[in-house]
Order: structure tokens, then sequence, then C-alpha cells
């Protein structure tokens, strides 16, 4: 669900040699897309019996879970050194830790649909900000258009000829909070982390391992233990956290290496279509013409946002 700027930005980190291809990369796509589609139906149903705070702490677990299996079965070990652990800490902090909570605290207020479409927002944001904050990230006409048709798309989502009204402001602006910060955290890794000579798997590890740890100390602090056990939500986050956060992560870093940056990214353009599916169909939330006029407009705008001039030729003298 971190589907946040391209996956370039995501590879920054020296990958390791891909593993040997089981599946076709089209049914990976598709179950990563499933995956992530489904994580906000399922941050909903945990947030039914457990605090946000609580959600995303098991989610990490179960997430980091997965990954420290991974490492072990190919033999993979954290990364060394203090400065690598500091710059992991605050990526993990502005990847995993932060996003993962505003959601789960949206989704108190707001159907998972909208916290579905909030999240397609990312791409919108990581290039408004990477016109400022990287400097060989030019913009052009096609892509600021994007930016621009992407914002009519939310205000169109949000309704906002009616005045926003039926939404609940606090929950919607936790969302794109969260949307907003998974390009800060990009661009951070970005300028910090590029060319460790880590693997991606190793680096990926460290960094949930920190924002679990980051969650064990805030959790406590604002929660308080549950009174009962509740089953179903405590399914919901074992598979939010084994699935949308382990397993899609070597989903998403597989399909990178297998057939590149540019295709694997289209997930992003999947995961809000998936999200409004489910919430429609299994928890029975409300959907007016907006919300997917809305999204096919955001969507629009990010895959617009994305489009990179093509290199001039050089002739020959």
């Amino acid at each position: 669900m971190s589907t946040v700027t391209t996956p370039a930005d995501r590879v920054a980190i020296t990958p390791s040699a891909p593993p040997r291809r089981r599946l076709d990369w089209r049914l990976r796509f598709a179950a990563l897309s499933l995956i992530w589609g489904f994580s906000f139906l399922l941050i909903k149903v945990g947030t039914e019996g457990y605090a946000p705070f609580q959600v995303t702490l098991g989610r990490l677990l179960f997430g980091t879970a997965v990954l420290a299996a991974a490492m072990a079965v190919r033999r993979e070990r954290l990364p060394r050194g203090a400065r690598t652990w500091g710059h992991l800490a605050v990526a993990a902090f502005l990847l995993n830790a932060l996003p993962f909570s505003l959601f789960a605290y949206a989704e108190l207020t707001i159907p998972s649909t909208l916290a579905g479409i909030c999240n397609a927002t990312s791409p919108l944001w990581g290039m408004a900000l990477s016109l400022v904050a990287l400097s060989e990230d030019r913009p052009t006409r096609v892509r600021v258009a994007g930016l621009g048709l992407g914002f009519l798309g939310v205000l169109t989502v949000l309704g906002a000829w009616q005045g926003f009204q039926g939404l609940d402001a606090t929950g919607t602006a936790l969302a794109l909070l969260a949307s907003l910060s998974y390009p800060i955290g990009w661009i951070y890794v970005r300028r910090t982390l590029a060319g460790t000579g880590h693997s991606h798997l190793s680096m990926t590890g460290a960094q949930l391992l920190l924002a679990t740890a980051q969650l064990a100390v805030v959790t406590p602090l604002f929660t308080t233990l549950p009174t009962r056990v509740s089953v179903v939500p405590l399914l919901a986050i074992a598979a939010l956290g084994a699935l949308g956060t382990g397993l899609a992560v070597l989903l998403q870093y597989g399909l990178v290496a297998e057939v590149g940056p540019t295709t694997a990214q289209m997930v992003t353009y999947f995961i809000p279509v998936i999200a409004t599916a489910a919430g429609v169909a299994l928890l029975g939330e409300a959907l007016t013409w907006s919300t997917p006029v809305g999204a096919v407009i955001v969507l629009t705008g990010a895959a617009l946002t994305q489009v990179r001039p093509k290199p001039r030729k050089v002739s020959q003298p």
C-alpha cells in the first residue's frame, strides 16, 4: 500500500539479484493489486476491534515477521553502520509508522473507499514536491497539467460544489496527510540512502523493524489493552501485515527487478478501483457518482504526472 512515488525511487537502494521466477509477472502484478486494494478494507475491519495504533503495530509486527523469514531463507543480513540506521529510522517513520497510523485513524470516520482514493493522490503530491526538492526532476506541460487535473479529481471525489457535505473533514485530512507522507519519505530515501550497497530486502527489513519499534513505544502511551480478543479484526490485522506489508513488498521488488519500474508502477492505478469495489461489495459502503468519476480523474492526472520527456537524439557531426 506504499505506492507513493515511482518505483524507480524505491529501488534507489541497490537491489539484490532477482530470485528465480516461479509465477508469470502478470499473475504477481494482479496479486499485488488485489493485496494492496484490499488493505483499506482490512484496516477498516481491524479498527472495529482495536485502536488505530494497535492495528498499525500488529500490521508492522506481522509484516516484519514475513520479511525476517525471507531474509533467513535468502541468508540476508541487516545493514550495518549507525548513519545508515539513523536514516532508516527517519524513513521508517515517514513511510511506515506515520502513514499507516494516519490511515488507521482516518478510517474511524471515513469509508475505506475514500481512504483508497486518497492513497492514489500520492503520485500527485510526489510530483509537486519533486519540483521543489529534486533539481533533476524538471516539470513539463503535460506533467503540470496532470497535477492540476489530479487535484481537480480530488475536489470531485470530495464533492466540493456541495460544500463537502457528508464527509468527515478530519478523517479525510488524515488520509490525505498519509498519502503526502509517502513521497516525502521517498525523497528522503533518494537523498540519503541511494547507493548504500545493501540489498533492498535487507534495507526494507531493517526499516520495518525500526517502524515496529517506534509503534511499540508509542502504542502503550495512547492505548490500553483490549478487554477482549476480537477474532475477526485480529485476523484482518494479521492479513494486513503478512500480506499487505510483508508479501506485497517482496512482490513489488520482484516486479521492479523483472519488468522495470514503469510497468510495475501501474499497480498504483488499480488500487483505488479494487478498494472501492471491496468497500461497496463487502462492507456495504455508500457510493455516489462523484466517487468513481473523481477517482478516474485522479488516476488520469496521476498517470500524466509520471510521463517523462523523451531524451533528445544528439546528431553526429
